[in-house]
């Protein structure tokens, strides 16, 4: 577009009788022409910037007007004199479509087979291996058990078959006691004929109801009930001795000045049995136990409550202090049943085991899990809920089993190696359910080969 004068802008407004531009731009170069002589003149500048700004001032409201004449023209239904000259292009004639079909055919066949590929299942290997420990001696190794029980020996996590195999699975043992017990009746029941003989109830422990071991606790010495002197109590061990021949675990009272004496003299009459001492902890004698230990061929159980470290020093004590074989620990973090702090003993327990496998020398020993501390939740045993408020618990007689598989089957997968229980109902269904995904049940249902798989 060419040049044009403000003097032309003005008779081009005054034509079309506008007053006020508003909404329109105008764009482009104002120029002045000024004389050579007034350039010099300081006056002449100052009018020359006056005269520029009022120009401005200007295009501002012309475009307000012409802003004011778009709206009218638009209402008037008038073409707008500020429009400006759009030529409207040539619209191309559109080709022909392809048919749809015919793109489908060519360029989206669907294959008639999906590409093959092979699966490789993700695989950890840990550089750490669990201690193996042997409870029991047979005749060949100077004992008089029938079999021994093998605990740990794994490389992985437990039942991560696609990792590892795991070469012992988890035993356990069925708690039995040299006087009558306080038990839930769930428990009691099935022991009521033998409760008053712990050799018979060992007996049945093995014979009826499975058990791989049997833990012995000698109650009895706790000077707050017969206070039973060490000497005369080891003699139920000598009984339980000679009515089983699976290997055997004996306990003291709890009481933290009398069970050094009575494990000292438990491994003095097993001696060549091979039988495990339970318990060193960090606040009796712990060293006094691990010599009685070391000193007749028996494995002793490390018991810590529910802590990593304190595991770990009691761990370093036995074998650095003492000089405890590594095949002769077994560790008891502390077992809490369910619904009562089984998270914390299940997080507990992994850690250990992982730390294990990883290389800590100090943590690759098999774990036992006191699992019959399910017995101690109220759910378990109570008829009802003291909680007027509360639902109905059902029948304690399931219900207090199912307290110990949950206790159990939960801990087993944190890594636990040998199990302590009561109730046979619930011996019975760990057995099962561990020997299942361990593979040692066979069968179209039961057989890991089957269900038991890692997919991608």
């Amino acid at each position: 577009m060419g040049k044009m004068s403000l003097e032309e802008f003005f008779q081009l407004l005054k034509k079309y009788d506008i007053d006020v531009l508003e909404g329109v731009t105008i764009e482009g170069d104002l120029e002045i022409e000024v004389e050579e002589t007034a350039a010099a003149d300081q006056s002449s500048l100052a009018y020359l910037y006056t005269v520029v700004q009022e120009v401005q001032k200007f295009l501002y409201y012309a475009n307000l007007a012409m802003g004011h004449l778009t709206n009218v023209s638009s209402l008037l239904g008038m073409p707008n004199p500020f429009a400006p000259q759009v030529q409207v292009p040539q619209v191309p004639q559109v080709p022909q479509a392809v048919q749809p079909e015919a793109v489908v055919e060519e360029k989206f066949k669907i294959p008639e087979k999906l590409v093959s590929a092979k699966f490789e299942p993700y695989k950890v290997e840990y550089p750490g291996k669990i201690n193996e420990v042997v409870l029991g001696a047979t005749k060949k190794d100077g004992g008089t058990r029938d079999k021994v029980v093998v605990l740990g020996g794994e490389k992985s996590l437990p039942f991560y078959l696609f990792d590892a195999d795991q070469p012992n699975l988890p035993a356990i043992a069925i708690d039995i006691f040299d006087r009558k017990p306080m038990l839930a009746k769930a428990v009691r029941e099935h022991y009521e004929d033998v409760l008053e003989d712990p050799a018979d109830w060992a007996r049945k422990a093995v014979k009826e109801y499975g058990a791989d071991l049997i833990t012995l606790h000698l109650i009895s010495t706790d000077p707050l009930l017969e206070d039973t002197p060490a000497s005369e109590a080891v003699k139920v061990l000598e009984d339980v001795l000679q009515a089983v021949k699976c290997p055997i675990i004996v306990g003291g009272s709890g009481n933290k000045e009398k069970d050094p004496e009575v494990l000292e003299k438990a491994a003095e009459v097993a001696e060549g049995e091979r039988i495990m001492l339970a318990s060193a902890t960090l606040d009796m004698d712990w060293e006094r136990i691990a010599n009685a230990a070391k000193n007749h061929g028996h494995v002793v159980l490390s018991w810590t409550q529910m802590d990593i470290n304190s595991q770990k020093t009691l761990n370093r004590y036995l074998l650095k202090r003492a000089g405890v074989s590594p095949n002769d620990i077994v560790m008891d973090p502390t077992t809490a049943a369910l619904g009562y702090g089984i998270d914390y003993a299940f997080t507990n327990m992994e850690r250990i085991r992982i730390s294990g496998l990883k290389g800590d020398s100090d943590l690759a020993f098999p774990i036992s899990s006191g699992t019959t501390n399910a017995w101690g939740a109220r759910e378990a045993w109570m008829k009802d809920s003291p909680i007027e408020e509360d639902s109905d618990w059902g029948p304690r007689e399931l219900r207090g089993p199912i307290w110990e598989i949950v206790t159990g089957l939960t801990l087993s997968l944190a890594g636990v190696d040998l199990f302590m229980m009561m109730h046979p109902g619930a011996v019975a269904v760990l057995k099962e359910v561990m020997y299942t995904l361990g593979g040692k049940i066979s069968g179209s249902v039961a057989d890991p080969g089957d269900w038991i798989v890692m997919e991608g």
